[in-house]
């Protein structure tokens, strides 16, 4: 199992590392709106591999059959290597290349409340409030815990869709004697 899990998740962690190191520079031309939904289509894209390591599991380690709970956690494992190496990238890039990141995000949210007609008064609330999360950011334990909770309860859902699928029973649990 734990080659199984190790491949893929690694495998999976440097799709969504490699995704988010190709987009990342383009973020003022493509804007934190679209950028989201392009970070969210990379993650999924990432964990259709918890689907393949399943399915690689059941067949090449299982023998074929694998009940819902192995095959759940299998996928679990897989999704949380894969979101180490998001959480990873996106910390050695946020620190070392994007320094500006934070004031660029205020500011665009600002600007999206703007243009949605917020006053001036809820705008300074709202960059106060968005300021003060980019402060609490610069925390390198506290941007991890919020930069892994970006995919991986995307992960959690692909896994259990995945050990839906994938999981079978034993022949003799699950085939009934003909009367």
């Amino acid at each position: 199992m734990k080659k199984t899990v190790w491949t893929f998740g690694l495998i999976s962690g440097a799709l969504m590392a490699a995704m988010m190191i190709a987009t990342l520079p383009f973020i003022d031309q493509i804007g934190f709106d679209k950028g989201e939904i392009l970070g969210y289509t990379a993650i999924v894209a990432g964990f259709l591999l918890v689907f393949f390591g399943l399915r690689s599991y059941r067949d090449n380690v299982a023998g074929g059959k694998v009940g819902f709970g192995r095959a759940f956690t299998v996928g679990l494992l897989i999704a949380t290597i894969s979101s180490v190496c998001y959480t990873a990238t996106w910390e050695v890039v946020y620190f070392n290349f994007m320094p500006d990141f934070g004031s660029k995000y205020a500011e665009a949210v600002v600007a999206k409340a703007r243009t949605d007609g917020k006053t001036d008064a809820e705008l300074a609330q709202l960059r106060a409030k968005t300021l003060q999360m980019m402060e609490s950011y610069k925390n390198p334990v506290y941007n991890s815990a919020l930069t892994f909770l970006e995919p991986f309860p995307v992960g959690v859902v692909i896994a259990l869709v995945s050990a839906g699928v994938l999981s079978r029973k034993r022949s003799s649990e699950s085939v009934l004697a003909p009367a």
